[in-house]
């Protein structure tokens, strides 16, 4: 059964679902303007850095020509664009940081911030993990994996059972983080006993 969620806790989900399409946006701007020196041939431009909004005017193709105006006139308009949606994930991660501070034993604040002293989690992992899913109240860890979507596909029919892999029948979000969190246990986390059972040579 589904429980309906309150005002307050739909909307402390915004600001990671905010930082999120932002942070794919700064990917497809990025893209775009890499695509774009490419044609020219050009491909030592990191949009990302921090001078970087300076440098069009400067660059040059292989032929030693500058830029087109137009060319030049549009990778300035997305330099610009760049920087005004790195400045709201900026903005987004300074008011989740403050809100932390201001009230760090608080219903989910507490949780976050305990999650992020694991080696291998961020803040914004965090931060995710607990507003899409573990403040839920959750029977076991089995209803989390339900959520999420992470659990068996089975194919039943007759005699023939045959497992279709994870039902992806959730929450894509906490789905994600979980598979990454997976990972970086792995990564970070190798001498304990669940990752050295992993990685057993009886498993393969």
């Amino acid at each position: 059964m589904a429980q309906v969620r309150t005002i307050a806790e739909e909307d402390a989900k915004r600001p990671n679902r905010e930082r999120e399409c932002l942070v794919g946006e700064c990917t497809r701007i990025v893209n775009r303007i890499k695509t774009t020196l490419t044609r020219l041939g050009i491909r030592n431009f990191k949009p990302t850095l921090r001078q970087a909004a300076e440098r069009p005017a400067t660059l040059h193709t292989p032929e030693g020509l500058p830029l087109p105006p137009n060319t030049l006139a549009e990778l300035q308009r997305d330099m610009a664009r760049l920087g005004f949606v790195a400045s709201q994930i900026r903005e987004i991660e300074e008011v989740r940081q403050k809100r932390l501070e201001q009230h760090p034993e608080t219903g989910p604040h507490a949780m976050v911030r305990l999650l992020a002293r694991v080696v291998g989690i961020g803040l914004e992992t965090a931060d995710m993990l607990v507003n899409e899913g573990l403040s839920r109240p959750m029977r076991d860890r089995r209803a989390i994996a339900r959520y999420a979507g992470l659990t068996g596909a089975p194919n039943e029919s007759g005699a023939q059972r045959r497992e279709r892999g994870l039902a992806r029948a959730g929450n894509a979000r906490v789905r994600r983080g979980m598979i990454q969190l997976a990972w970086r246990f792995l990564r970070f986390q190798k001498q304990s006993a669940l990752t050295l059972w992993y990685r057993a040579p009886h498993r393969r």
